[in-house]
């Protein structure tokens, strides 16, 4: 007898119905020891199994509770009832794993709802919810259309390094990789650690981005994509901080900040389509998640669109495309910043952006998605191209509701002479970054790319408020459990 998942049956039940089939999951329900609400972790719905108590041994019978795992072998009719269009009479019914009932009681898995919190504590359980079920099902989703739209699009996909002995943002918040025994670090005449005998024979840290490698090998295979996880040591106990967190960063030859523009905008716009023609079901249920949350805050608060409206609307409308000058003006002469409602007052050009400066721009100014590009030198990274006025450099973020930014990037330096300026500026080490250099020396070419947040994009497609529901372990200040 077929095994088929629930997700099978309740899509493709016609060509199956009135077959004998097999399924296999957990006990959500069981109620008047007649009805199983059974689900497998495939779809977010449950199938009714219907048990005749007399054809079955007491013992299982009593044995099934909610969290069990059972085997399920039966006919598929149509249901006699409300709430599904099939459901299972069961002819044999194996329990697989059973539940220690009293312990049960004290987990995310008894029937009745839970704090986020509490959820979180108990990570190692909470994919069994239906929250966090669709929400990792709409990951995995977004996950896969990513790759997609690379593949589609001629893309070759790149793994970069996770250790590596350069910093690509400058920052310095990077967690060190070691093998020294840290009882007995070896120390130098000066007594500085002694790096020259640890394994790589050299300071080396967890990567916070494969962007810098990324470029070398865009400069050769002309359209390249990362995809892995990256890693900061920034003591941030926020809804928008992970220490360890994924991100997708392409670089492409021969485009310049229009062309990344072009392919930010039509890579969000592909993957959200997606995600709404392939997780319907889980979209209904967040969706209306996110409904019943708005009506908890404040009117002044409260999001203007639904879920599925708001996903529907970035594909749809067409990114507004605002320079970093026109930007700070609009916020400059805002009532919110003239009345010091703004937590960072907008005082002069040169201010670098908040997230309330950002959603002001998206979410009371523009009422859409917003672009902004052409940033002060002084507040971007130097690989980001100067541009010919000298105060600004090439650079696009772009901007969602309720997120801010969620992506970041820019048209690369591909100029050898003002790199290195850039990089004596900033203090940016030119031995340490040698190779990088290079590419500038062997047939450079005018290049970009941009960087995205996963679990950011992740957090606005399901409508979750904390970045720590949007990754399965989350990796935050004092807490690496699980």
């Amino acid at each position: 007898m077929e095994r088929k998942t629930i997700k099978d049956l309740l899509t493709d039940y016609k060509t199956i119905l009135h077959h004998d089939i097999t399924v296999m999951g957990w006990v959500r329900a069981f109620r008047s020891k007649r009805f199983i609400a059974l689900n497998d972790g495939s779809t977010i719905d449950n199938i009714q199994v219907v048990v005749d108590f007399e054809n079955f041994d007491e013992n299982l019978i009593k044995n099934i509770n909610t969290a069990s795992s059972i085997k399920v072998s039966g006919e598929l009719v149509e249901s006699q009832g409300a709430g599904q269009s099939v459901e299972i009479i069961a002819k044999k019914i194996e329990l697989l794993g059973d539940n220690f009932f009293e312990e049960l009681q004290s987990t995310i898995l008894q029937p009745k709802k839970h704090s986020l919190e509490k959820l979180r504590e108990q990570a190692h359980l909470r994919f069994r919810t239906n929250l966090f079920g669709a929400v990792f099902r709409v990951r995995s989703a977004i996950s896969f259309a990513i790759h997609q739209f690379f593949n589609q699009n001629q893309f070759f996909y790149l793994n970069t390094p996770l250790i590596t002995g350069a910093d690509a943002e400058g920052a310095g918040e990077m967690f060190g990789v070691t093998a020294f025994d840290l009882d007995q670090i070896p120390k130098d005449e000066n007594g500085d650690i002694d790096y020259t005998q640890d394994f790589f024979g050299k300071k080396t840290n967890l990567t916070v981005s494969g962007q810098l490698e990324a470029e070398t090998a865009a400069m050769g295979l002309g359209r390249v994509y990362t995809f892995g996880p990256t890693f900061r040591a920034e003591n941030s106990n926020t809804t928008r901080h992970l220490a360890e967190f994924w991100m997708v960063e392409p670089e492409v030859a021969f485009n310049n900040l229009e062309d990344n523009i072009d392919l930010a905008e039509n890579f969000l716009k592909y993957v959200i389509q997606y995600v709404l023609e392939h997780c319907k079901t889980d979209l209904q249920f967040l969706d209306k998640r996110f409904a019943e949350e708005q009506k908890q805050k404040p009117e002044k608060d409260r999001a203007k669109e639904g879920l599925i409206e708001k996903l529907e609307n970035i594909v749809k409308k067409r990114f507004k495309r605002v320079s970093y000058t026109e930007a700070i003006e609009i916020l400059m002469n805002s009532k919110e910043n003239k009345k010091g409602k703004f937590q960072f007052p907008v005082e002069s050009w040169g201010a670098d952006l908040q997230s309330e400066h950002e959603r002001y721009l998206v979410e009371k100014h523009f009422g859409c998605p917003v672009v902004l590009f052409d940033y002060p030198k002084e507040i971007k990274a130097f690989y980001m191209r100067l541009n010919d006025d000298g105060k600004t450099v090439a650079a696009m973020d772009v901007l969602f509701s309720g997120i801010g930014e969620i992506i970041g990037g820019s048209q690369r330096e591909e100029r050898i002479d003002v790199l290195r300026q850039k990089m004596k500026e900033m203090n940016v080490d030119e031995e340490e970054l040698w190779w990088y250099i290079d590419t500038r020396k062997f047939g450079s070419v005018p290049h970009a790319g941009f960087g995205l947040g996963l679990e950011r994009l992740v957090l606005f497609v399901t409508g979750m408020s904390n970045i720590r529901d949007v990754i399965p372990f989350p990796r935050t200040p004092k807490n690496a459990e699980f």
